[in-house]
């Protein structure tokens, strides 16, 4: 079992003092009238006081119970009114709001730094926020003056005086990642239940979120909001930041704990504790967004100088049968929602594969610095799904996939919901067993025959010996027409290329695994193919 922090709040200890004060005052007024006084007895030693136990910090359980009580009552919607210079911002005049070093909580920590983040643009949800020093709340209210204000956006000066308490939108976490000289950003928690990481040498791509309701569903999707967070401060050698956070929304109220490391691997060893306001069928944990606009496998329906244009290429897997799957993504006309069955899953994410400039050629962007995520369930999840769901986009600016763990079990109203997990951005996944993964998948219409498409998918060539493996390739409809292996040993690949003849489907997931004597020697390639 991992080590946890079990502690209340200073609240709770607050609590306790008045109720010791009232036991007390109690005990004294039930002396009654003053009595004859009685023959003085022989002195006595004075008796020691009793020390009172010292309070406890605060910590998950009491953001576990302010959940509970939360639940228990009807949701109220949070929304504050942007006023003065926050009121009807543009994107650049949003961006030309900076949090003040001089005014970072943890100033002088060589370790790590805490910016504020401003309300504004598309955040206009408050979010309270308390720094924790020594197990102690100190809640942190909200000033304009913590922040400068780009004269170039804000050719008129700022009126302080209107700004009142509009609440905070987030925080971003600092420390030296790359350099021990610069505090490098290394998360940001800012709208809904979104949160990013980058780990050392990458940049900012995907995000993760506390929790997906209804994803992808007819009904539509509920954002749940990080209402609250308690940020507690390091100590001198600590190596991790510890967040807790309270999330709330129409279905649902859940305490969230982080403690955050930053390196090489960003980890966030994560709990949380869910209280259902209602029966949910269509929660998503520990859920991962990305985008993915076009690669190799769909570039016909784009105009676009860059071979590809995405913060992930793949869905990767670890069933709990320990089979390890790799769904390539695609771009569809269509929305998509892709649900793999499986019983305590060990691991899954979304990964960026491509690893080179020549994938991209994007100087700005460099897409091939994003970070890859993975989620290693640390208790058992029981029975469910990993769900993809890839929605239609048409440029890179908006988030359009997603992947989650959805519970084959409803989550049922009045009762608590505990799951544990390491959440992990680096650029690659954690995952170093000596099987052979797909490096990458093209496709195109096949030459010969105008009813067929083309697949290649690259495998490494490195783990293979002299021996070819043997292809073992499905479709759930239409057929696999020929197929052949091509070793290239100067590009270190192992390629298998096949033709997909539709016959009149419409849609059709596809499958490739590279076996041996003993089984496979490969990951399992999973693509979907859909009539544009």
């Amino acid at each position: 079992m991992r080590r946890r922090e079990f502690v209340i709040s200073a609240g709770a200890a607050m609590s306790a003092v008045t109720a010791l004060s009232s036991s007390l005052g109690a005990a004294l007024a039930q002396e009654g009238p003053e009595a004859e006084p009685e023959p003085a007895a022989e002195p006595e030693a004075a008796a020691e006081p009793a020390e009172q136990p010292a309070p406890k910090p605060f910590g998950f359980e009491d953001v576990a119970e302010m959940a509970r009580e939360l639940a228990a009552n009807a949701y109220e919607y949070r929304d504050a009114e942007l006023v003065g210079s926050f009121a009807n911002l543009s994107y650049d005049q949003y961006r030309g709001i900076r949090f003040r070093r001089d005014r970072d909580p943890w100033a002088g920590s060589r370790d790590f730094a805490l910016d504020l983040l401003p309300p504004g643009a598309i955040f206009h949800e408050p979010v309270d926020i308390s720094l924790v020093d020594d197990g102690v709340v100190i809640p942190v209210r909200f000033d304009p003056h913590m922040f400068d204000f780009n004269p170039a956006q804000f050719p008129d000066g700022v009126d302080y005086e209107t700004l009142g308490n509009m609440g905070w939108s987030g925080f971003r976490l600092r420390a030296p990642l790359n350099r021990p000289d610069v505090m490098d950003e290394i998360a940001v928690f800012q709208g809904a239940s979104y949160f990013r990481a980058v780990a050392r040498g990458t940049l900012y791509g995907l995000s993760a979120r506390g929790l997906a309701i209804g994803t992808g569903s007819a009904e539509g999707e509920e954002f749940p909001l990080f209402r609250g967070f308690w940020i507690h401060k390091p100590g001198p050698q600590d190596r991790s930041v510890l967040v807790h956070a309270l999330l709330d929304s129409r279905s649902v109220s859940g305490a969230f704990e982080f403690r955050i490391t930053p390196g090489a691997e960003t980890v966030f060893d994560t709990r949380v504790a869910l209280f259902p306001r209602q029966d949910m069928r269509n929660a998503g944990i520990a859920p991962l967004t990305s985008m993915y606009w076009f690669g190799p496998t769909d570039r016909s329906r784009v105009d676009d100088y860059r071979p590809a244009v995405h913060d992930s290429d793949g869905l990767q897997m670890l069933t709990g049968g320990e089979q390890r799957l790799w769904r390539v993504l695609s771009g569809h006309s269509t929305l998509q929602v892709s649900a793999f069955m499986d019983n305590d899953p060990l691991g899954f994410g979304l990964a960026q594969r491509a690893r080179d400039f020549e994938s991209y050629k994007d100087a700005e962007a460099r897409y091939e610095k994003r970070p890859s995520a993975w989620i290693a369930p640390q208790d058992n999840w029981g029975k469910g799904t990993v769900t993809l769901v890839e929605i239609p986009v048409e440029n890179e600016f908006n988030d359009n996939i997603v992947s989650f763990w959805q519970p084959a079990d409803t989550l049922l109203k009045g009762n608590r919901y505990d799951f544990n997990y390491i959440l992990t951005f680096a650029a690659e996944v954690p995952d170093s067993a000596p099987i052979s993964r797909v490096i990458e998948t093209m496709s195109g219409r096949a030459v010969n025959n105008v009813n067929a498409r083309t697949y290649i998918v690259d495998f490494d060539l490195g783990l293979f010996g002299s021996d070819d493996p043997v292809p073992q390739l499905r479709a759930s409809a239409g057929r696999i027409g020929h197929s052949y292996l091509l070793r290239l040993p100067e590009q270190g690949r192992m390629r298998l290329a096949f033709e997909y003849l539709p016959e009149g489907a419409k849609l059709a997931d596809l499958s490739a695994v590279l076996n041996g004597p003993n089984g496979p020697l490969s990951e399992t390639w999973i693509a979907r193919w859909t009539r544009e």
